[in-house]
Formats: C-alpha cells, structure tokens, sequence
C-alpha cells in the first residue's frame, strides 16, 4: 500500500562484511533511454526525438495544461520554471479572490493538504490505519456473538486491519534498525574520509595504501574507492560520496520512521492542520495556495518527465513541448484522501487542464462516489485522466486499486453494469529491452484493468533545488503517457480525450516476448498483462492522430490563433 507510486533510485553503495553491491544501474542506457530512438537493442523506448524532427519538424502546436496531481511541485526548478502555469487572472499575493474560483492567489496551482495558516500535511496514515481507528472506536469493547451481518464484517475487517497494522509496524522498525545500524557505520567512515580529504588527494595510490591497513575505517574506505575506479575511473569528492552513501541512508530512515510514526499508527491523525469539516464532503474550498509542500521529490519528479523545458540546453528534455504544469498537491506521505483527490480533479478541469496525472493509488477507497463524480465531471469537460497503475506486482482484474475507472453502483439501481469513463487510462511500466525482464518486476499489470505500458524503469528527472535523480515505478510511467497525450492534444486540439485515448490505445507496439509475471519467475505473454497487451509508441501514435477526423469544436481568435 503505497501513495505516491514510485521506487527512490541511489546510485548508493552499501559496504557490508568488505564487499560491495551496486543497487541499480542505467546497464550502458543513457540516461534519457526512454526517448532515444527505437534500436533493436532497444526496441521500447518511445522515439521522442525523432518525433519531433520528422512528423512534428517545424510544426508549432498549442498550448496545453496538464495538472499534475501529487505530493508538490519545485515551481523554482531551473528546468520547469518555464513551464509552471500560471493564472493570469489572479494577482498574486494580495489575499484577494480576483478570479472568483473560490482560490485566493493561487497563482500556479493549489494545495488540498495545507492549511489556512500556511502549514502543510507532510506525513498521513494509510486508509487501513484510518478504517481501523474508526472501527476500534466502534468495536473495541463489543462482545462480536451480539452484532448483525453488516457489523459483523467490519468487525472481521476490524480484526484483519489490526494483525496488519501490527505486522507493517514491526517489519518497519526493523527495517529503520538495520539503516541505522548501516548509517552508524557509514557515517563515522564519510567522517573519516572527510578527514583523510582534508591531507591527501582522493587517488588509486591512496586506495592501495589503505587497503593493507588494520584500520576497519581504512579498508572501507579502500572498498568504495577502488569501486569508484573501476566503475568511473576516478573517486568522486568527499562532498560527492557523502551524497551517495549518506543521503540515501538518511532518506532511508526518514522513510521506515515515517511508516511506524505515522501511516500505521492509528492515534496519528494530522487532518487538523488542513482545518477542513472532513465529514463534508460537498466541502470544496480549503488549503492553501503554496504547492510546493514540505517533500516535492516525487510531484518535481513526475513533472519533468512530462514537460521539463526541451530547449535551454540544460539539464533533461521533457516528453512534452507547449506545455504548462498545473500544480494540485493532494498526496501527502501516506495516502491520499477521497475528498481531497475529487476537488483536486475539479479544480484542474475548472482552471483549464486538458489532461490530469495522477501518480498515486491506495487498497481502499471510503469515499469512492465522490471521486466517481470528480471523474463523470472531467469526462464530460474533455479532460484525459492518466492514472498509474501501481507498484504491488498485483493483478488489478482481481486486486482493488483505487482510483479506478469502475463506477460505484447508485444507491437504489439493482440492475447497474459496471460503467467505466472514456476519459480515463490505466498504465503499467516497462523497461528498454525485449526480454523476459521488459515489464518492471514491481509494476501491476491487468488484462481488464491496464491499458498499457510505457517506460518506468531507472528514469532520470528533475529533482528539487535544481537537481537531477533517478526514481523508478508506474508513477514514472505514467507522465510518459501524459507527455504523448499532451503531444497529441497539442498539435491535434480538435480530438476528444477520448480519441486522444483511442489513439495512444490502437498505436502500442507489442511483442510475442514470455516475460517473468511481476512478482515472481513465472513466464506470461506480455499481451495477457494489459488491454492492448503493448507499449507506447510516439510516432505510431502521432501518425494515428494525424488520421483521426477531430469532434471537437475549436474556437479561433480573428488572426486565426486557436484559443486555449
């Protein structure tokens, strides 16, 4: 049960018992693999650049917002600064409501998780932890032999909750005990390297010296520089390894703290600080307008991937060119809300988002009817939904995963067929090659309920305060897809979201490869792990755009400009 989808990539070393593991590595791909040209080493990156030198060469679209709704945004990033949306009809910071959206000042976006004082929801409980606090009130002195049916299942809910609350508390701190165990260790080593910096260059001479010392620090230390040798030619500065080795140590422990402090401990409740009536659920204006939130690692991330700025000659190029980032931050850690999922829908499609990604999902959804509703209102406005699939190896056919694009049976129709949106797309996350190991070991896949794949291996993005990281999971895969879906609603703005769908569905690339079912060694077809059992590919999706006869009526200004 994860919020915010995706896997944190450390090119980080862990020294233990003299020997060295390298966790990830890009295996000879560049580091923007997902967007070169298709090779047949190769066959499953996207073909972005060709692209845009071919079917798109000299051809300028428009305009197009996609919202990004997720844990924050570096609106400062020197590689999406350019492309952040910004509501002209707002003046900013004067605490006025110019455009009478019920938002004041929210001059790139909004924040569902903030509060009226300017504070934010970092940390939340997952669903089942708050299901289980409701239920203990409910159930922790009643004798189960005196309740009906209904109570009886949430008294087994009630019951099952706790031995998992119980189990995710403990595996937690194990985990944080072991990272501590490790930090310990490497932190005294990145103190003794600091030192040795300070008197000597960091070389392969001074690799060879240390390594027939009796000094425990020195040998280490001997161990992580002779990988770095080998692996780049060279030792990175002591500022450069204390990055690697610490940082992602210290994340570590930020992350499994968090998970027993806060997402499965049921006395945690920071809904507080938003100063909401959560019970409300018609309740729509409340938050903040600061979108950038207390971690925007993941929201910065998703964004880059999608639109990072593809001609100033720094840092990534984004899938997407004529693009604007609309921030909704509604994902803290833990998991995300229903009510506050739903208004960060309506909000994008009232502000002008064509296309909304949602790199996030939770086991459980309380308050599904008013998410359902969020997603009737975007489908009616045309606005495309990407929704990540999720990171549990699971098969969503028989796995809840929420949001989905089933709609809840209304209250009183006995006779009701599962209805599913035209706006909405599910997607997977595949790697570079076409082996048994193109569909990611960790993605959820679905013949029913994922429409595709995309790329969602070791990508690299921006990350905050001007950096570049890598981070895997379908979070990442899906940006990808709103990246082609933003190609396609620029250059094609008379296409529905529905065509835009029906043409990033009928153009995946697909394969007759067995690939390992994620999760295990088992071998599937990889057309049984999704409706069009295929992968992304940009120029087929273009060319079948390009083909499509658009049902949406454009409104032009009397130069003949398209209007946003």
């Amino acid at each position: 049960m994860a919020s915010r989808l995706y896997m944190k990539f450390y090119p980080a070393l862990l020294i233990l018992a003299g020997s060295i593991f390298y966790v990830g590595a890009l295996q000879g791909q560049s580091t923007n693999w997902y967007q070169d040209d298709r090779t047949e080493e190769t066959p499953f990156t996207i073909g972005t650049e060709s692209v845009y030198k071919t079917l798109l060469k000299d051809k300028r679209g428009t305009q197009v917002v996609v919202a990004v709704i997720d844990s924050g945004v570096d609106i400062e990033h020197e590689d999406l600064k350019d492309v952040i949306w910004v509501n002209h009809d707002e003046v900013a910071d004067n605490g006025i409501d110019d455009d009478n959206n019920g938002y004041i000042d929210d001059i790139n976006g909004w924040n569902f998780i903030g509060g009226p004082d300017g504070s934010h929801v970092g940390p939340d409980t997952y669903e089942m932890t708050r299901l289980y606090a409701l239920y203990d009130k409910k159930f922790k002195d009643v004798d189960p032999a005196t309740l009906d049916k209904k109570e009886t299942e949430e008294y087994n809910d009630y019951i099952k909750f706790g031995k998992r609350i119980e189990k995710e508390t403990e595996s937690a701190k194990i985990n944080y005990d072991e990272i501590k165990r490790q930090y310990d260790i490497f932190a005294q080593v990145m103190d003794h390297i600091d030192a040795i910096a300070e008197k000597l260059p960091l070389d392969e001479k001074l690799a060879d010296s240390l390594s027939t010392s009796f000094n425990p620090n020195d040998v280490i230390t001997s161990n992580i520089f002779n990988y770095y040798i080998s692996e780049t030619g060279a030792i990175p500065s002591a500022e450069s390894l204390r990055d690697e080795l610490i940082a992602p140590m210290e994340d570590g422990l930020e992350y499994y703290g968090n998970k027993f402090k806060y997402n499965w401990n049921p006395d945690f409740d920071p809904r507080h600080i938003v100063g909401d009536n959560y019970e409300d659920l018609d309740e729509k204006y409340y938050g903040n307008n600061s979108v950038e939130g207390p971690d925007a690692f993941h929201g910065t991330h998703v964004s880059g991937i999608i639109a990072a700025r593809r001609d100033n000659g720094i840092g990534i190029n984004g899938v997407a060119d004529n693009v604007r980032i609309m921030v909704v931050r509604a994902v803290p850690d833990g998991d995300e809300r229903d009510k506050d999922v739903a208004n960060a829908i309506r909000y994008a499609v009232d502000n002008g988002a064509s296309i909304i990604n949602m790199s996030f999902g939770k086991g459980a959804s309380p308050d599904k009817q008013v998410v359902d509703d969020a997603i009737r209102y975007a489908e009616k406005k045309d606005v495309l939904i990407v929704h990540a699939a999720g990171n549990s190896s699971e098969n969503l056919d028989t796995t809840e995963n929420y949001p989905n694009d089933y709609f809840l049976k209304p209250k009183g129709f006995l006779f009701f067929r599962k209805k599913q949106p035209k706006n909405y797309i599910s997607i997977g996350a595949s790697g570079p090659s076409d082996s048994q190991d193109m569909v990611a070991d960790f993605s959820n896949y679905g013949k029913k309920d994922v429409d595709l794949f995309a790329p969602g291996v070791m990508m690299y993005s921006t990350a905050p305060d001007d950096k570049y990281q890598i981070s895997q999971g379908t979070s990442m895969a899906a940006p990808v897809i709103s990246g082609v879906a933003a190609i396609i609603r620029s250059h094609f703005p008379s296409l529905t979201a529905q065509q835009v769908k029906e043409a990033l569905m009928t153009s995946t690339t697909s394969s007759d490869t067995m690939v390992k079912l994620p999760g295990g060694e088992e071998l599937v077809p990889f057309s049984d792990l999704s409706v069009t059992g295929g992968i992304v590919d940009i120029p087929a999706a273009v060319r079948v755009a390009s083909s499509m006869r658009g049902k949406k009526k454009i409104k032009r200004s009397k130069k003949g400009e398209i209007k946003a």
